[in-house]
């Protein structure tokens, strides 16, 4: 089969967080941990608190969103979750310039006329939300676990669906 060229890869990663705020910047972390080798048929954006950026890309066709960031559920610091969250709750408010709420975020979508695909989010259980820049110890030894969480994750998605080969450019 010959790939068709395309600029949307089947799945985008987006890894959110506020790098100033500790393991609050997990997503980031990760994201730019994985944009030196992206997981086959995925595409990386580190979007930090750029909640309008997201919600522009998240108006492409994508067959699955994975957002990477820090979960707090109760778990050791440093626990990697795997969560898919209901999208039927979507609300109405705008995303904020100074921080990341993805309802907020998939609200914008569906206001711009998109529709949100199936979305994921890996999550790490944080340590130390104060202010400050650079991941806890537990969060930094959870760093290598989650990108090979992300990379099965993808790798999971795409095997589950009849997805032709595709070329993309970031």
């Amino acid at each position: 089969m010959t790939p068709v060229t395309t600029t949307t890869a089947p799945v985008l990663v987006a890894g959110i967080g506020n790098i100033f705020f500790g393991d609050d910047g997990f997503g980031v972390a990760v994201a730019r941990a994985l944009a030196a080798a992206p997981p086959p048929g995925a595409r990386v954006l580190e979007l930090g608190i750029r909640a309008m950026h997201l919600a522009y890309e998240l108006l492409e066709p994508h067959e699955l969103f994975v957002a990477v960031d820090c979960v707090a559920r109760g778990g050791a610091p440093g626990t990697l979750y795997v969560i898919e969250p209901e999208l039927g709750g979507a609300t109405e408010r705008a995303p904020s310039a100074h921080g990341m709420d993805l309802t907020s975020v998939l609200s914008t979508v569906v206001a711009l006329g998109g529709r949100p695909p199936p979305m994921l989010i890996v999550g790490c259980e944080p340590g130390d939300l104060s202010p400050n820049i650079g991941l806890s110890a537990p969060v930094e030894r959870a760093l290598d676990d989650a990108l090979a969480l992300v990379r099965d994750v993808v790798a999971a998605r795409l095997a589950a669906r009849d997805i032709p080969d595709q070329e993309y450019a970031p």
